[in-house]
């Protein structure tokens, strides 16, 4: 296997006295999909605003191609190629699609001088790059809000692959959706990837880590239960791991069997 794009080990995150990650080690490779499971609580948010530069660790190290980072800012992420696709997805409904893929950064031309937004480049890459993720607009303007909830999930990532990520963290990206909306974004998932994009990709849904995964990290209360890659575990078993077997099968032994 290739060298990783990013490493997180020994990754830990106080807030004061609370441990929120006691350790937690990943690793994503070029065009592999990592899945990073757990239940509520578990630790997953606060892991990938550590990775993406919301948090700083408290110890443990972050490497990109082999060499230690340090984001001071999720700013100092993105340039650095570590682009995130939150749930709320941060867009703007009654906008149209070219505005909220471009968010500022729109092309420009000039007219004497004059700098105007060129919304002809602009219109067309949205196009082009919405197309590419399988999607056919309508209109470029056509506002964001009415696309499906799917759509406006490759809208987030069609613009983070524009703009450069090599690593793209997608935070529950099916948890709302759909059974045809999931399938859609699944396989836009499965696009990112052949393009040589680390994706790591946050859900407690065993079903949808499963058809895209390569490997499986589990958390559970801050710490890592294990790492396996795609043929090495069962849904059943990772399904086990989050959900903590352990604890319920103490639980229905207390219960007399009513679990």
């Amino acid at each position: 296997m290739s060298s990783p794009l990013i490493e997180l080990r020994d990754i830990e995150k106080h807030f004061g006295a609370v441990i929120a990650l006691a350790g937690v080690s990943l690793s994503v490779h070029p065009g592999e999909c990592h899945c990073l499971l757990g239940d509520n609580g578990a630790g997953k948010s606060t892991f990938i605003k550590t990775m993406s530069g919301v948090h700083s660790p408290s110890k443990g190290k972050i490497l990109m191609d082999g060499n230690e980072i340090n984001f001071a800012s999720t700013r100092n992420a993105i340039e650095a190629g570590i682009a995130t696709v939150y749930q709320d997805l941060a867009m703007i409904p009654l906008m149209s699609v070219t505005r909220n893929f471009w968010m500022g950064r729109e092309p420009t031309k000039r007219v004497g001088p004059l700098k105007f937004i060129d919304f002809d480049k602009a219109n067309q890459v949205t196009m082009d790059e919405m197309a590419k993720m399988g999607i056919r607009l309508r209109e470029p303007d056509q506002a964001v809000g009415t696309l499906s909830g799917g759509e406006r999930q490759t809208v987030a990532i069609a613009r983070a692959v524009y703009f450069g990520a090599k690593v793209l963290i997608l935070d529950e990206p099916t948890s709302a959706l759909g059974v045809r909306q999931t399938s859609n974004v699944l396989a836009t998932i499965d696009k990112v990837r052949k393009k040589g994009i680390g994706v790591v990709f946050i859900s407690h849904n065993v079903r949808h880590a499963m058809a895209v995964g390569d490997r499986f990290t589990v958390l559970n209360r801050g710490q890592t239960l294990g790492t396996a890659n795609r043929g090495e575990i069962s849904p059943e078993e990772l399904q086990e791991l989050m959900a903590g077997g352990q604890e319920l099968a103490e639980l229905e032994g207390s219960l007399g069997g009513t679990v």
